[in-house]
């Protein structure tokens, strides 16, 4: 497709990053190494739901969370193959403002999330090589250490270690299949959901863990302007989607009928059920610890991706005059940007030791609410870029009832994950998401923005420094959150309302997060308090700070 499209005038100042040829195999599987490299952290959900619901629920979040993602990551790859494309694609849907928070949601959670696949990894190793709390500082360290030196060296080298990474854990889980299935002894399907629970809070906990099996895919589009032909990239999720989507099924459906003990299914502890069980059992204990270094190398694989995609999304930012300039340098002989890559490994260093339960309540909304959002921007952009006009470039097929289904079928999924995990999940995510004001704020008067590159195109407004428009467009944004800060409240009220107060007073004990009905009502009257003060700075910003055409 000829670059003639007036979207990515912005990329030129990032021109000098080495650009690399990618086979489809490659792409592939370093999407599976984003979002799967392997099936860990299904066992809760079998335990938490049910082994019935699990199966089912493993087959509905791919149609309605995980392919129409994909097929919007699939398409906007190809008409806008850029640096931390997903920034990109959003500031030329709904602006700069809009394209920000998209970033710094990302940058959050993969930057917080980073320290999580370190101790995850460690964990597993513990578990075969007895270590010290030095011995796990040192395994943390060199494993933070070799995979920042690999992303320095370049992208394809990062991609070749996911290839290698992917074959040997779809290798272990192809074992699983195998002696599972030929020992096939329970139904899988019984029972549909623990003993006194109820269907709602059971679906609700799977969609949670089922939106964090499928949460990487946008993350390919991060590195999209390093490859040269990025055709290869929906050819890569054509191979990589129905791999990761059976790669959660068939083990699953081999580890329940063959070891049974659904109740007993999770991560960590000598009495859990897992997959590597299903060797243990039937093949040895070797087979067992085989597959627990295989359950390393998944969180390395993950790891490892991860870094190339987070140190992206400040770098493009940088450029766009949105965070300190010096983001952008290039290493002289690899070009590639090493300073967000060292600061991802500082990061994840400070935080590798953090208790990541908190962090993670606050991350995961985050990742709902940037794929809501660009789901929304993939139908802007089909209006601003019509599909008949793009040449000979990938696009999906399926007209305007495609469209409803890649906007809506993600935004239901990630509003019922963001309601239904509790009152604590849902009001520090939601004050992780509406924090990106203040940042946006702070970076566009330090910094300049758009405005810094084209004073033209994005003018500023004097009195407060920040884009014209941005006013009213900050009211849209207040009063949306401060609708879903009310209705979550609303729905936790009759959701929990019969058991909150004494569930959060025994699981935290005291602070805030201890009291149910007041975290209810800081939800009630601040969404409340937020959409009088939206409706105030929109009405106000039209006037005094009128829209500008983006």
């Amino acid at each position: 497709m000829e670059n003639n499209l007036n979207t990515t005038q912005h990329v030129d100042g990032v021109a000098g990053l080495q650009k690399r040829k990618m086979s489809k195999w490659s792409m592939a599987f370093m999407i599976y190494c984003f979002t799967a490299a392997g099936a860990f952290g299904i066992e809760e959900m079998i335990s938490s739901s049910g082994p019935g619901i699990t199966l089912i629920m493993l087959v509905l979040i791919p149609l309605f969370w995980a392919i129409p993602t994909c097929c919007a990551v699939s398409e906007l790859s190809a008409l806008m193959p850029e640096e931390n494309a997903l920034y990109v694609w959003t500031k030329e849907a709904f602006g700069e403002m809009w394209g920000f928070f998209v970033s710094w949601w990302n940058i959050l959670v993969i930057y917080f999330g980073e320290a999580s696949f370190v101790v995850l990894a460690v964990g597993y190793a513990a578990k075969f090589i007895p270590m010290s709390a030095t011995g796990m500082l040192i395994f943390k360290v060199g494993m933070i250490v070799v995979f920042t030196v690999i992303n320095l060296i370049g992208m394809k080298e990062v991609a070749l270690i996911d290839t290698i990474f992917a074959i040997l854990i779809l290798a272990a889980f192809a074992v699983v299949i195998v002696v599972g299935l030929c020992h096939w002894q329970y139904n899988p399907m019984v029972p549909m959901k623990p003993e006194g629970s109820d269907v709602f809070s059971c679906i609700g906990v799977s969609i949670c863990i089922g939106i964090w099996m499928y949460c990487g895919y946008p993350c390919v589009a991060y590195t999209a302007g390093e490859v040269s032909n990025p055709e290869v990239i929906p050819k890569g999720f054509k191979i990589a989607i129905p791999i990761i989507i059976l790669s959660y099924i068939l083990p699953t459906i081999a580890g329940l009928v063959s070891v049974g003990k659904w109740e007993y299914w999770g991560v960590g502890g000598a009495e859990n059920v897992d997959y590597a069980t299903v060797l243990t059992q039937h093949l040895g204990p070797i087979w067992g610890v085989i597959f627990l270094i295989i359950a390393v190398i998944s969180q390395f694989a993950i790891f490892n991706s991860y870094i190339m995609a987070g140190s992206r999304c400040f770098f493009v930012l940088a450029d766009d005059h949105l965070c300190p300039h010096f983001l952008t340098k290039l290493s002289k002989s690899r070009k590639v940007p090493y300073w967000p890559i060292l600061i991802v490994a500082a990061v994840t260093m400070l935080m590798m030791n953090f208790d990541f339960s908190v962090i993670v309540t606050i991350t995961c909304p985050l990742s709902m609410m940037y794929i809501i959002v660009m789901s929304f921007a993939f139908v802007k952009l089909r209006k601003k870029y019509p599909v008949e006009e793009r040449g000979g470039a990938y696009y999906v097929k399926g007209g305007k009832a495609m469209e409803l289904y890649i906007m809506l079928a993600p935004s239901l999924v990630g509003i019922v994950g963001v309601l239904v995990n509790g009152a604590e999940y849902f009001l520090l995510g939601l004050t992780g998401i509406i924090c990106s004001v203040l940042f946006y704020i702070f970076f566009k008067k330090i910094y300049g923005g758009l405005y810094v590159n084209d004073p033209i195109g994005h003018p500023i407004n004097e009195g407060t420094g920040l884009a014209q428009g941005d006013i009213p467009r900050i009211g849209i944004f207040a009063m949306m959150a401060g609708g879903l800060l009310l209705l979550g409240s609303l729905f936790l009220t009759w959701y929990m309302g019969s058991w909150g107060e004494e569930y959060y007073l025994e699981a935290y004990g005291s602070g805030i997060m201890s009291n149910f009905w007041g975290m209810i009502h800081i939800a009630r009257y601040g969404g409340i308090g937020m959409i009088i003060l939206g409706a105030l700075l929109y009405f106000i910003g039209v006037k005094k700070d009128p829209f500008t055409k983006e």
